[in-house]
């Protein structure tokens, strides 16, 4: 995160005040200096219940939401939000990203899903963003990108390949298969991600 470094784009959308909703205080307090240092205003909570609390005493235009909150996730935290505040912007943010959590977090009326460690200007630009504008990438183009299964297959028998020191024979044990069948995937060039 680009937390504590000056605005490096001068045409970042004004969009607080913010609410900023993080179970992790290094995250959060990181996260809410650098908005800070930006001009913009902001509020920091560390769970659902505190968000609702704030949302309902304050006129908040954007927030921060990570998925995984104490309680209540950010994912069931969305609709209640929203039901608060139906113009509110949200952008879900995550360190375990998966298709479907984005594409719910999505239909559930956030804004945007970025997977952290998600910089300032990155968080900045997904509120300021409109998704229903022309020209606009679909929600299933903003999903993160997912590794394929040959990759993800690929990379392991690197790892566990490596972590042997180079010994097929150990790795082929380790990972359940025949030694030929090893030495034969690894030989293969790298598959597409």
């Amino acid at each position: 995160m680009n937390a504590g470094q000056p605005p490096s784009d001068s045409s970042t959308p004004k969009l607080d005040p913010i609410l900023l909703v993080d179970d992790d205080p290094r995250f959060r307090d990181c996260l809410a200096s650098a908005l800070r240092q930006r001009g913009i205003e902001v509020e920091s909570v560390a769970d659902s219940a505190a968000a609702v609390e704030q949302l309902e005493r304050g006129n908040f235009v954007s927030a921060v939401v990570d998925l995984r909150l104490p309680e209540s996730g950010g994912l069931e935290l969305i609709p209640r939000l929203l039901q608060i505040q139906p113009q509110l912007r949200i952008v879900m943010l995550t360190g375990y990203a998966s298709v479907a959590t984005a594409m719910k977090a999505v239909r559930l009326g956030a804004h945007d899903y970025l997977t952290k460690p998600a910089d300032t200007d990155q968080i900045l630009h997904a509120l300021a963003a409109d998704p229903s504008a022309a020209g606009a990438p679909s929600t299933e183009e903003r999903l993160p990108q997912v590794p394929s299964l040959e990759w993800v297959e690929w990379q392991h028998m690197h790892r566990v390949l490596a972590e042997c020191h180079g010994n097929i024979s150990q790795a082929a044990r380790l990972l359940r298969i025949d030694r030929r069948s090893l030495q034969r995937k690894l030989a293969k060039y790298a598959p597409n991600r």
